[in-house]
Protein backbone atom coordinates (compact mmCIF):
# COMPACT_ATOMS: atom_id res chain seq x y z
CA UNK A 1 0.00 0.00 0.00
CA UNK A 2 1.12 3.30 -1.02
CA UNK A 3 1.79 5.68 2.38
CA UNK A 4 -0.66 7.74 3.68
CA UNK A 5 -1.08 11.24 4.62
CA UNK A 6 -3.11 13.76 6.20
CA UNK A 7 -3.66 16.91 4.01
CA UNK A 8 -6.26 19.39 3.87
CA UNK A 9 -9.00 19.73 1.29
CA UNK A 10 -8.38 18.19 -1.40
CA UNK A 11 -10.59 18.20 -4.78
CA UNK A 12 -13.66 15.39 -4.42
CA UNK A 13 -13.06 15.33 -0.87
CA UNK A 14 -16.76 16.42 -0.28
CA UNK A 15 -18.05 13.94 -2.30
CA UNK A 16 -16.22 11.11 -1.00
CA UNK A 17 -16.55 11.59 2.50
CA UNK A 18 -20.12 11.57 1.79
CA UNK A 19 -19.53 8.30 0.13
CA UNK A 20 -17.59 6.70 2.69
CA UNK A 21 -20.62 7.55 5.15
CA UNK A 22 -22.80 6.36 3.03
CA UNK A 23 -21.96 3.38 2.49
CA UNK A 24 -20.34 2.30 5.87
CA UNK A 25 -23.84 3.55 7.62
CA UNK A 26 -25.96 1.81 4.85
CA UNK A 27 -24.18 -1.60 5.59
CA UNK A 28 -23.73 -1.69 8.77
CA UNK A 29 -26.83 0.10 10.27
CA UNK A 30 -29.43 0.39 7.44
CA UNK A 31 -29.21 4.31 7.30
CA UNK A 32 -30.50 5.84 3.64
CA UNK A 33 -30.82 8.40 1.57
CA UNK A 34 -31.97 11.10 4.66
CA UNK A 35 -28.55 10.22 6.06
CA UNK A 36 -26.33 10.42 2.93
CA UNK A 37 -28.51 13.96 1.96
CA UNK A 38 -27.97 15.30 5.52
CA UNK A 39 -23.75 14.20 5.81
CA UNK A 40 -23.49 16.18 1.53
CA UNK A 41 -25.50 19.03 2.83
CA UNK A 42 -24.43 19.50 6.16
CA UNK A 43 -20.34 18.98 5.03
CA UNK A 44 -21.17 21.74 1.97
CA UNK A 45 -22.12 24.15 4.10
CA UNK A 46 -19.44 23.75 6.28
CA UNK A 47 -16.89 23.95 3.77
CA UNK A 48 -18.88 27.42 2.48
CA UNK A 49 -17.97 28.71 5.77
CA UNK A 50 -14.78 26.90 6.30
CA UNK A 51 -12.65 29.42 8.33
CA UNK A 52 -9.07 28.01 8.86
CA UNK A 53 -8.02 30.18 11.86
CA UNK A 54 -11.26 28.63 13.50
CA UNK A 55 -12.03 25.28 12.27
CA UNK A 56 -10.25 22.12 11.52
CA UNK A 57 -10.54 19.78 8.05
CA UNK A 58 -8.34 17.26 7.48
CA UNK A 59 -8.22 13.86 5.14
CA UNK A 60 -6.36 10.54 5.40
CA UNK A 61 -5.12 10.42 1.51
CA UNK A 62 -3.68 7.26 -0.41
CA UNK A 63 -2.33 9.46 -3.93
CA UNK A 64 -4.77 12.24 -3.18
CA UNK A 65 -7.31 9.85 -2.97
CA UNK A 66 -9.72 10.13 0.12
CA UNK A 67 -9.63 7.32 2.78
CA UNK A 68 -10.67 9.15 5.62
CA UNK A 69 -11.53 12.73 7.25
CA UNK A 70 -12.02 14.65 10.74
CA UNK A 71 -13.59 17.81 10.92
CA UNK A 72 -13.66 20.33 13.49
CA UNK A 73 -16.07 22.88 13.66
CA UNK A 74 -15.76 25.46 16.00
CA UNK A 75 -18.37 28.20 14.84
CA UNK A 76 -19.95 27.52 18.35
CA UNK A 77 -16.72 26.94 20.38
CA UNK A 78 -17.23 29.67 22.61
CA UNK A 79 -20.81 29.07 23.74
CA UNK A 80 -21.09 25.14 23.52
CA UNK A 81 -17.04 23.56 22.88
CA UNK A 82 -15.35 22.74 19.14
CA UNK A 83 -18.22 20.02 17.03
CA UNK A 84 -15.73 16.99 16.32
CA UNK A 85 -18.12 16.38 13.16
CA UNK A 86 -17.60 13.61 9.90
CA UNK A 87 -14.90 11.21 11.45
CA UNK A 88 -14.08 8.38 9.36
CA UNK A 89 -11.78 5.92 8.02
CA UNK A 90 -11.80 3.76 5.17
CA UNK A 91 -11.63 -0.33 5.32
CA UNK A 92 -8.59 0.01 3.89
CA UNK A 93 -6.78 1.45 6.32
CA UNK A 94 -8.20 -0.28 9.35
CA UNK A 95 -6.31 -1.21 12.20
CA UNK A 96 -2.99 1.22 10.64
CA UNK A 97 -3.47 3.91 13.52
CA UNK A 98 -4.80 6.14 11.14
CA UNK A 99 -8.12 7.05 12.91
CA UNK A 100 -5.78 7.58 15.92
CA UNK A 101 -3.82 9.70 14.04
CA UNK A 102 -6.74 11.73 12.71
CA UNK A 103 -8.11 12.11 16.07
CA UNK A 104 -4.73 13.37 17.50
CA UNK A 105 -4.27 16.10 14.64
CA UNK A 106 -7.91 17.49 15.17
CA UNK A 107 -7.43 17.36 19.51
CA UNK A 108 -4.28 19.06 18.91
CA UNK A 109 -5.47 22.01 16.62
CA UNK A 110 -8.59 22.31 19.58
CA UNK A 111 -5.78 22.24 22.12
CA UNK A 112 -3.48 24.99 20.11
CA UNK A 113 -6.53 27.57 19.82
CA UNK A 114 -7.59 27.09 23.24
CA UNK A 115 -10.78 25.75 23.12
CA UNK A 116 -11.81 24.37 26.26
CA UNK A 117 -14.06 21.36 25.27
CA UNK A 118 -14.85 19.67 22.23
CA UNK A 119 -17.90 17.43 21.55
CA UNK A 120 -19.78 14.69 19.28
CA UNK A 121 -22.59 13.23 18.41
CA UNK A 122 -22.46 9.59 17.98
CA UNK A 123 -24.65 6.33 18.72
CA UNK A 124 -24.62 2.96 20.72
CA UNK A 125 -22.48 0.25 18.79
CA UNK A 126 -19.69 1.92 17.20
CA UNK A 127 -17.15 0.66 19.71
CA UNK A 128 -14.38 1.36 17.80
CA UNK A 129 -14.46 4.78 17.39
CA UNK A 130 -16.13 5.04 20.90
CA UNK A 131 -12.20 3.33 22.05
CA UNK A 132 -10.41 6.45 20.62
CA UNK A 133 -12.71 8.87 22.03
CA UNK A 134 -12.27 7.62 25.62
CA UNK A 135 -8.65 7.01 25.02
CA UNK A 136 -8.45 10.64 23.84
CA UNK A 137 -10.52 11.33 26.93
CA UNK A 138 -13.85 11.87 25.36
CA UNK A 139 -16.70 11.08 28.45
CA UNK A 140 -20.24 9.91 26.82
CA UNK A 141 -22.65 12.52 29.21
CA UNK A 142 -26.12 11.81 27.53
CA UNK A 143 -28.05 8.90 25.98
CA UNK A 144 -31.24 9.31 24.30
CA UNK A 145 -33.30 7.25 21.71
CA UNK A 146 -33.47 10.04 18.79
CA UNK A 147 -33.60 9.20 15.28
CA UNK A 148 -31.37 12.86 14.00
CA UNK A 149 -29.89 10.21 11.09
CA UNK A 150 -32.54 8.82 9.50
CA UNK A 151 -32.80 5.63 11.33
CA UNK A 152 -33.70 5.25 15.22
CA UNK A 153 -30.71 4.49 17.46
CA UNK A 154 -29.24 5.41 20.82
CA UNK A 155 -27.51 8.70 20.77
CA UNK A 156 -24.47 9.56 22.79
CA UNK A 157 -23.29 12.97 23.31
CA UNK A 158 -19.14 12.90 24.47
CA UNK A 159 -17.59 15.71 25.48
CA UNK A 160 -13.72 16.39 26.41
CA UNK A 161 -12.66 18.87 28.37
CA UNK A 162 -9.18 20.32 27.52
Amino acid sequence: MNPTNIMGYVPGAIGRITEMHARYYSEHWGFGKFFEAKVANELSEFLSRFDERRDGFWTACVQKHVQGSIIIDSIKADSQGAHLRWYIVSDTLHGQGMGGRLLSTAMDFCRKRNYKQVFLWTFQGLDPARHLYEKNGFKLVYEQQGSQWGTPVTEQKYICEL
